[in-house]
């Protein structure tokens, strides 16, 4: 059991020795926690409170909105979910739902990767998509005709049933309260094609699940596991994906053969 995943960050004293080691950061804290006060006390729901916050991050920089710190690592947390994806068999026939699409860190591959037409991106942020078309632009990719639609929530009503070969959520329940994560998992079975999955990242603990200014959720594997079953699917952890140079964890959901 790794140490770093029994860590309870809302925690006085895991704030306090943070503070300690990192001095440099207490103001930035700070900052961001009185910024997200005001935001939560202007929008109490959850949606609108998290498209206030990315309507604010992407204004200052697109790419650490999506939690870049560089356009480097952009590139490459980009190529670690596209090259991931085309290692489980991502081919350019299949159709993709992007959920939380962001700026298209790795949606430009996606588009670049898949047959015209073939790539759907939903997110929450109107601000974000402006600069997903800037970067749809940017790599010339237009005449692969991607879909990029706002949403208000993840029941996905607007879609086709058995439509998706792939449907991708990249850093999207990491900042979702658990009733969210609900709603998506309740929904996203009747869109997946037969033999499709839902591979989603989230953060992992295994200790005490908590959240971090409502922006930050921390949730045991198996509290996943156990609400894609109740909703019908068959779920498993992604171990190959542990291997790669990223925070979060991965599970992929199936409909049951």
């Amino acid at each position: 059991m790794s140490t770093p995943l029994l860590k309870n960050r809302a925690s006085l004293t895991h704030k306090l020795g943070y503070a300690v080691r990192n001095p440099a950061r207490i103001a930035p804290y700070v900052k961001r926690t009185a910024r997200d006060t005001w935001l939560r006390l202007k929008h109490p729901d959850h949606v609108a409170y998290y498209r206030a916050v990315m309507a604010s991050d992407t204004g200052r920089n697109p790419e650490a909105a999506v939690g870049s710190r560089s356009h480097e690592r952009w590139l490459a947390l980009g190529e670690m979910q596209f090259d991931y994806l085309v290692e489980h068999g991502l081919e350019p026939r299949h159709r993709m739902l992007d959920i939380g699409c962001g700026n298209l860190r790795a949606g430009w591959r996606f588009i670049a990767h898949l047959d015209a037409g073939n790539y759907y991106g939903i997110d929450i942020s109107p601000d974000i998509l402006i600069a997903a078309k800037r970067t749809l632009t940017t790599y010339e990719l237009q005449h692969k005709l991607p879909h990029l639609t706002i949403t208000q929530d993840l029941t996905l009503e607007f879609l086709p049933s058995a439509h998706f070969d792939v449907v991708h959520a990249h850093s999207v329940f990491s900042h979702s309260p658990i009733h969210v994560i609900d709603e998506c998992l309740a929904h996203v079975g009747r869109i997946l094609a037969p033999g499709g999955f839902f591979d989603f990242t989230f953060d992992r603990t295994e200790g005490a699940e908590h959240q971090v200014l409502r922006e930050d959720f921390y949730y045991r594997t198996e509290t996943l596991l156990r609400l894609a079953g109740k909703h019908g699917l068959q779920a498993r952890f992604m171990e190959d994906w542990e291997t790669r140079p990223h925070g979060q964890s991965k599970i992929r959901v199936s409909n049951p053969a």
